[in-house]
């Protein structure tokens, strides 16, 4: 069975549901449909009980190029879409899309081929198992744009790095070949065919009862990091901060230099 949405598609055969990011002339950048499609695709999974595991993978050249800025952030309320959520705990949409992989009661592959930069490592890392081809590139790249990564992929940083690792890579913004990544265990391996990887490793994990498969997920899960309401909150928290005093930033630079507004108007900045 195929299902697509305008940017993402889904095939279910044999229990094993394989979604792929749609976008190939855009190296998988995520723009607001992309966002809404994922979290779509996610629910959906949630509630077909026939999937037995969850293979994603991206079209084209690139797993994912991470967030399209010039579709996504030249329009403020798509901030607010992405970031608005009604308690501090939840996850919002740029988090749905991460933590939602997470959230599934079966095995979810990361296939990762070409560029997963940015908002695609962040995607990458909300896999429970990422498998990567030899040529492939990782990045926290949000700090280039003088963001903070802020999709939920600190759940699973937080399991695998240092916080001193963690936060070089997320200050620096550097990208990382697959060869660095699975020595730091960032992935489980890497394949030439990461796609025909990702689905014998779905074929091997789901041999047992599916009961038992989703016990040890949400067990281990719970086990290895109890605060994920808190990591999300405060990631969002952040965000906020550092996109309000952009804002505000913006505008005193713009009184400051503006010759028609007085002296007293500017000090009360």
């Amino acid at each position: 069975m195929a299902m697509s949405e305008s940017r993402v598609s889904i095939t279910i055969n044999n229990g094993f549901a394989e979604v792929q990011l749609n976008r190939p002339d855009k190296r998988n950048a995520l723009d607001m449909a992309m966002f809404y499609d994922l979290d779509k695709v996610i629910r959906k999974i949630s509630k077909d009980k026939s999937i037995r595991a969850v293979i994603v993978s991206g079209a084209g050249d690139d797993f994912c190029s991470g967030l399209d800025i010039k579709s996504v952030m030249t329009k403020p309320v798509n901030g607010i879409k992405l970031l608005w959520k009604w308690l501090p705990g939840n996850a919002n949409l740029a988090q749905r899309v991460v933590v939602g992989w997470r959230r599934l009661p079966v095995p979810v592959i990361m296939a990762i081929h070409g560029r997963c930069w940015g908002g695609g490592t962040q995607i990458a890392l909300g896999g429970d198992f990422r498998i990567a081809s030899p040529e492939a590139n990782l990045s926290i790249m949000e700090g280039r744009w003088g963001l903070i990564p802020d999709m939920g992929g600190t759940l699973t940083l937080k399991e695998i790095l240092s916080v001193d690792q963690a936060m070089e890579w997320a200050m620096s913004a550097e990208e990382i070949s697959a060869e660095s990544a699975l020595e730091h265990g960032l992935l489980n391996q890497v394949a030439d065919d990461p796609l025909a990887a990702a689905r014998a490793l779905a074929e091997k994990l789901t041999i047992g009862s599916p009961d038992a498969v989703a016990g040890v997920k949400k067990l281990y899960h719970r086990a290895w990091h109890r605060d994920q309401r808190a990591v999300l909150a405060r990631e969002t928290f952040y965000q906020w901060r550092i996109l309000l005093g952009k804002n505000r930033s913006i505008a005193v630079k713009k009184q400051l230099s503006d010759p028609t507004i007085s002296f007293a108007k500017r000090k009360s900045w």
